[in-house]
């Protein structure tokens, strides 16, 4: 299989030497620095140029003094000038930029201002206008562009979902240290808990009031069922939130939580508790990267349209986030066939039990 690579700016100041200095052609240029004589071929007709008097390429000091002889009369190549234009053309696109396309630009701009996601405006598209391969954009060409430098003055991102200033990188931002205690990373979770296909698995967040409030919501989501437990706690303190996690989990037959998945804030420092007394494991999605915790973030998202941001906690009761939570379990999802959350948690309730004869096994969890 061959292997192609651009010229180096170490061989181009080769062949400068060998062109300029020894006068030698372009075979026996390409012998001496390892290449094709058509690879050294056309990088002389890209980098030749002609000096001459009336060419904008020489401009004598002494314009009454005009050189001649040999600098006038062949072409010269500049390895510094060639491998600029080089850099250059590396910077360049190599296909039409697709939103330079009038209509394909009028058609987004509309579906912009409709609020559609560049994920919907890809998919339209193929969908009217089959048979035109111009109309046609992806989501990622289309984030791209109305983050670019140009677009900036009409401010597009003010169309999207959610209309951050800067997109934010899809592999996150370093983390500052480890904050929590025996943590366990996310890469030493057995792989099968990817697929859902077990149940037991559960991811935890926190989910927190508008100040001064301090007060907050615990939150776990079982992987599968997709069932969310919630409760309400004084604030973001790690005791408390240890708390309430007990308080989830004990009423939960040991078969049935394996595992959970905790994200990096220090408000899950004392999990170590909870997995004493109820004989869990705990690991830790990477810093800055909530899509490892998804179902989490969905769960949170539905309490979020009861409870919007800048909502204080200090006057909900207890009863009162059951019943959201209630109504999140009980309504139907795509991603189930259909299903309620609470229909898929007591089936595959009901088949670990009845594989197992294991008692509900726990500890107090002491302060």
């Amino acid at each position: 299989m061959k292997v192609y690579s651009h010229l180096s700016a170490e061989e181009r100041i080769r062949i400068d030497e060998l062109r300029n200095r020894d006068g030698l052609g372009v075979r026996q240029i390409a012998l001496r620095i390892g290449r094709d004589k058509a690879t050294v071929s056309r990088e002389l007709k890209r980098g030749l140029w002609f000096a001459s008097n009336e060419n904008d390429s020489y401009r004598p000091y002494r314009p009454k003094r005009l050189k001649t002889g040999p600098w006038t009369c062949r072409p010269f190549y500049s390895a510094m000038t060639a491998q600029r234009k080089a850099e250059q053309r590396a910077r360049e696109p190599r296909k039409p930029r697709r939103m330079a396309y009038d209509p394909l630009l009028a058609w987004v701009m509309t579906a912009l201002r409709k609020g559609w996601t560049p994920e919907r405006i890809e998919g339209r598209l193929a969908v009217e206008f089959p048979d035109d391969p111009r109309m046609r954009v992806s989501h990622e060409c289309l984030y791209q562009w109305i983050y670019a430098k140009p677009q900036r003055i009409l401010d597009l991102r003010q169309y999207l979902p959610r209309g951050k200033r800067r997109r934010t990188r899809a592999k996150g931002r370093r983390s500052k240290g480890p904050r929590i205690p025996m943590r366990v990373p996310i890469a030493q979770r057995p792989k099968r808990v990817d697929s859902r296909h077990e149940f037991g698995h559960f991811e935890s967040d926190t989910v927190i009031g508008t100040a001064p409030s301090k007060r907050c919501i615990d939150t776990q989501v079982e992987r599968k069922s997709r069932r969310l437990f919630a409760r309400l706690i004084p604030d973001k303190s790690a005791p408390a939130t240890a708390r309430a996690e007990y308080d989830i989990y004990k009423d939960i037959p040991a078969p049935a939580r394996i595992d959970r998945t905790w994200d990096n804030g220090t408000e899950s420092s004392c999990h170590l508790l909870v997995d004493e007394a109820l004989g869990m494991l705990t690991y830790y999605a990477n810093p800055y990267s909530s899509y490892q915790r998804g179902t989490n973030e969905n769960r949170n998202g539905r309490i979020r349209r009861y409870l919007p941001k800048k909502t204080s906690f200090d006057d909900l009761t207890d009863a009162d986030l059951q019943a959201i939570v209630d109504e999140i379990n009980d309504t139907p999802m795509k991603v189930l066939d259909w299903e309620t959350p609470n229909e898929v948690w007591y089936r595959e309730l009901g088949k670990v039990l009845s594989k197992t004869s294991h008692p509900k096994t726990g500890v107090a969890l002491t302060n």
